[in-house]
């Protein structure tokens, strides 16, 4: 059955709270739903799960030294053909964007150099970002991933776009990134749905940040665009049709935690902990509002049906085709995914812990893109965090890029694997680049992150210098090689369980803005002369 998770996103806030209890669908959009058939609706990849080893025959790791690379063998996800069936035909009905069409319509500005200090007595970055206000403090979207156009081109350069950065961030309200099987157990109350749209279950969106001079004006400017991540489907009104992205695993996973994307060519690579990687395509992202317009509703193309429809962006609380108009929770664009890699291996983590095994599928908690090797690699690493029986401080590989564009046949690491020297895990990102493997720490709320240097001797991860203190709360890495620098993001904000007003900064002494969001980036060559 289709969980409850998927279906309360297209309720009302009364029918919602009626049918919490019994999963059945409201008579104004039954014929709208998603099937019970589970081949037609379920997101991939999904985890394959194993039982956990005995307590007394778990490996041990050594911090810094060998993993197994086998580990991290990735398949091809089971639905790829099925996937570009209904993508292709979903492209049929919804007019394209591309991505320089998209950056110039980028509706948020960017404050560079601005007050707000995530960073409290650790080193001003090279550049700090902020985003508005509301993205800043928001209790729904939480950034974790990080990439941009150096990933994506070899000449950093995507047309005439000028600098492009794109971050991932998860709905972290739960509107339920979760299919709980309890429907009674949901996240949303009826007040909660009624009072506005968070209590949808989005998913994941893509922000794209553009560094520009303005034609027009003639001056310098930053702006960024969000859009929505989506999964196609047939409904039970054989429509074609999406959703935003979800994962099946509940309770290993809650959702797609999307801790790092790696843009490379025409794709784009997002991390699926407990799966592996979810595939996006950049020469298909679709246009809700072309004439930029929210308020005319703008004509869309027909499906196999032959029925015309429309689009609704003022509407944020439905997603896909609904009685022939297309919602997608008031974005202007979505990014459906085209494919999907699986981890080959069993996933025998620890349900719903921090707790990781020695062997077996990794999770692939972040990824990152290294230009510096050849072939060009993406680095893919785990969140770990060592406790009894689990000794684990995170595992580190990487895959020969180009070879996930194939889709054909299994692609393995690149015959290297390590665990980090991290004595207490904790990684939330890492990039590599020129030998050396930057690492962010994180340290929580209370306290700045750390940002670790290591090298690779005899096969072994050493430390390379001391930790340099950053963001507190810092997410993935990203190289951005023109400039020199290294790009992270921070995601905690004030308030609820990410309260950092309880250790406010020496020039904030009430904490008001110690924790609000920046993107921030480090010279790379002032971080290796340190000591």
């Amino acid at each position: 059955m289709p969980s409850s998770r998927i279906r309360r996103a297209w309720l009302s806030a009364a029918a919602a709270a009626a049918l919490a209890f019994t999963g059945l669908a409201g008579p104004a959009t039954a014929k709208d739903l998603p099937p019970d058939e589970p081949g037609s609706w379920i997101q991939e990849p999904r985890a394959t799960e194993g039982a956990l080893p005995a307590f007394g025959t778990r490996a041990a790791a050594v911090p810094g030294g060998a993993a197994s690379p086998g580990d991290f063998t990735l398949s091809p996800g089971e639905m790829n053909a099925e996937t570009t069936e209904r993508v292709s035909r979903l492209a049929s009905v919804l007019p394209e964007s591309g991505v320089q069409d998209l950056l110039a319509a980028a509706n948020r500005p960017i404050e560079p150099g601005c007050s707000r200090d995530p960073f409290a007595a650790a080193p001003d970055p090279a550049v700090k970002y902020c985003l508005k206000d509301d993205d800043s403090v928001s209790r729904e979207w939480v950034p974790q991933g990080f990439t941009g156009v150096s990933d994506a081109k070899a000449n950093e350069f995507w047309g005439a776009a000028g600098k492009i950065q794109l971050f991932a961030s998860y709905d972290g309200w739960d509107p339920g990134r979760e299919s709980d099987p309890n429907p009674a157990a949901g996240d949303c109350t009826a007040a909660e749905l009624e009072d506005n749209d968070a209590c949808n279950q989005k998913g994941v969106r893509i922000t794209f940040v553009q560094s520009r001079t303005n034609p027009a004006t003639g001056s310098p400017e930053i702006k960024y665009r969000h859009v929505l991540l989506g999964w196609t489907y047939v409904n039970s009104a054989d429509h074609v049709s999406f959703d935003g992205l979800h994962a099946g695993e509940y309770p290993i996973q809650k959702g797609v935690h999307a801790g790092g994307i790696v843009w490379y060519g025409n794709y784009l690579y997002v991390a699926d902990t407990r799966g592996g990687l979810r595939v996006f395509d950049m020469r298909l992202i679709m246009d809700l509002d072309p004439d930029n317009d929210p308020s005319t509703h703008d004509p869309m193309g027909t499906d196999s049906d032959g029925v015309k429809t429309t689009a609704d962006v003022e509407d944020k609380t439905k997603v896909g085709r609904h009685d022939n108009v297309w919602y997608s929770f008031g974005y202007r664009y979505v990014m459906p995914q085209v494919a999907a890699w699986k981890f080959k291996a069993a996933q025998s983590n620890p349900k719903g812990s921090y707790a990781c095994v020695s062997t077996g599928a990794p999770k692939a908690s972040y990824i990152s893109l290294d230009r510096s090797t050849v072939p060009d690699r993406l680095v893919m690493g785990e969140y770990c965090r060592p406790e009894s029986g689990y000794p684990s401080t995170g595992r580190i590989a990487s895959y020969p890029v180009a070879a996930l564009e194939g889709r054909s046949s299994d692609v393995t690491a690149q015959g290297w694997a390590n665990y980090l020297p991290l004595a207490n895990g904790g990684a939330q990102g890492a990039a590599a680049y020129k030998g050396t493997l930057y690492v962010n720490e994180s340290k929580g709320t209370d306290e700045p992150g750390n940002l670790w240097r290591y090298q690779w001797s005899d096969g072994r991860l050493v430390q390379n210098g001391q930790a340099v203190k950053t963001a507190r709360g810092a997410e993935d890495l990203y190289v951005e090689r023109g400039t020199g620098r290294l790009w992270s993001l921070s995601e905690h904000r004030p308030g609820s369980a990410d309260d950092c007003r309880a250790n406010p900064g020496p020039g904030d002494p009430a904490g008001a803005d110690f924790c609000q969001r920046v993107l921030y980036a480090h010279d790379l060559s002032r971080l290796d002369s340190r000591p």
